[in-house]
């Protein structure tokens, strides 16, 4: 508040009625109160921008031009008159934060000429509850590993929140222990393996997934090798799907206690509109034997939020995989597409696909293809009966699942003309060949 000058021969004194934070969305009405015995002259109230160093009029009364008095009221305390001027912000948004003042002038009652004015001050905090939530995985997707500990972190992403919100995980509805970091770490507190697993076993046993990976088959043996191209027309179903083989989960013993250790850091990223960006990460030493369908939530306190917002999750391995081909029906020369469509459960994280073909290369020669979906290119008949296994992994586990290929005659090749995209020679590469065929006899005569 600022009083008129000493010198004045009257008094006039403003203020402006304080406000708690107000809630974007709010109706909210500053209200300036002045007392004074002289006339009045004008009121102009300002929003106070750029470190005060711009003020924008909001509003004005001037008295020498209006005799509408309705934006004010006036009442006697005490033989003083009391005045108060009132802005109505009918619906506040996050830029009407800041600081606003309230000036006042009046008529000298010595002079009726001279203006003095007065003025007070009130800064409008104005708060915005998070408008967004989620929890995602970092550094997904991510393949699964049956012999090593892998460090796993969760990121809940909060956006549009003013102040910053306060950010805390859950797991299993229990609030989760952490221990707060000032940097991210590059990775959580390894873990070593039980030394009952010796190097011995541990070649057994890789040994023994490498055959199992294979189907129980070596890569050399075809289980195919002795179809011709035309028996594909001796099944019944256009595709034959295998049932899934799982791997099985034959953890070794985590050398550390079934709680593990959560660290806990987050970071706050200012956004343009005033509000804030707040990243949580919660960072642990996965163990699949007890993390898996473990529910994780993060949870969000903000004075603007009546009760909690939440995001959740559950931690679960990928388990029978549905596999679509088309065509259902493929014909050599088609282009074949094996897809992914999903799972007999919500499976977090994204998994990692990859797909072989039993017992060979793929198409385009390669040992393996990762994503969701596999193009087979112009199929050729030395393709019926082959099988593609896709194998569909996240930290927390790894299952695979096998679909057989059968490539039915197409009546617009004929048989034994398909190259090895498996189309048709041309006439036009026909004819080359007699020609040179012809060029060459007449050579020799």
């Amino acid at each position: 508040m600022r009083s008129s000058p000493s010198y004045f021969t009257g008094y006039l004194t403003v203020s402006i009625e304080p406000l708690p934070p107000v809630v974007v969305g709010d109706a909210v009405t500053l209200k300036c109160n002045f007392k004074t015995d002289g006339r009045m002259r004008e009121i102009v109230w300002y929003r106070v921008t750029d470190g005060g160093t711009i003020k924008q009029k909001i509003f004005t009364f001037d008295a020498m031009f209006s005799t509408n008095y309705s934006h004010m009221e006036n009442y006697r305390k005490r033989e003083d008159l009391v005045y108060q001027s009132t802005v109505r912000l009918p619906e506040v948004r996050i830029s009407d934060n800041g600081p606003y003042e309230c000036h006042v002038g009046i008529y000298d009652r010595a002079t009726r000429e001279k203006v003095v004015l007065a003025s007070g001050n009130i800064f409008l905090n104005v708060m915005s509850p998070p408008i967004s939530i989620s929890v995602i995985a970092a550094d997904t997707p991510a393949p699964f590993s049956r012999y090593q500990a892998q460090n796993f972190t969760l990121v809940c992403i909060v956006s549009g929140g003013k102040p910053a919100p306060t950010v805390y995980f859950k797991r299993d509805g229990e609030l989760i222990e952490v221990v707060p970091l000032l940097e991210p770490p590059a990775s959580a507190a390894g873990l070593q393996l039980n030394r009952d697993l010796d190097d011995t076993k541990m070649q057994k046993s890789l040994s023994l997934l490498d055959v199992e990976d294979r189907g129980g088959r070596p890569y050399t043996e075809d289980p195919f090798k002795s179809l011709t191209p035309d028996q594909g027309l001796l099944f019944s179903p256009a595709t034959e799907v295998i049932p899934e083989t799982v791997v099985s989960r034959e953890f070794p013993r985590w050398v550390h206690n079934m709680e593990p250790t959560y660290y806990f850091h987050h970071t706050h990223l200012p956004i343009s509109d005033g509000t804030v960006e707040v990243r949580a990460m919660l960072m642990w030493t996965l163990n699949p034997q007890i993390d898996n369908e473990a529910l994780f939530s993060c949870e969000v306190k903000h004075p603007a939020l009546s009760m909690p917002m939440q995001s959740e999750v559950t931690l679960v391995a990928p388990k029978g995989p549905k596999i679509m081909m088309t065509p259902t029906r493929a014909r050599v020369g088609d282009t074949v597409r094996i897809l992914v469509q999903g799972f007999q459960n919500e499976v977090f994280p994204e998994p990692l696909f990859t797909w072989t073909r039993v017992g060979s290369r793929l198409l385009d020669g390669s040992a393996e293809h990762d994503g969701k979906e596999l193009i087979l290119e112009r199929v050729p008949a030395e393709l019926n009966g082959s099988m593609y296994r896709c194998t569909a992994q996240n930290p927390l586990g790894s299952t695979d699942t096998h679909t057989r290929l059968i490539v039915f005659e197409n009546p617009n090749i004929p048989r034994g003309t398909e190259d090895s995209n498996g189309s048709g020679t041309s006439p036009n590469s026909f004819r080359l060949i007699l020609t040179l065929t012809l060029t060459v006899i007449l050579e020799l005569t």
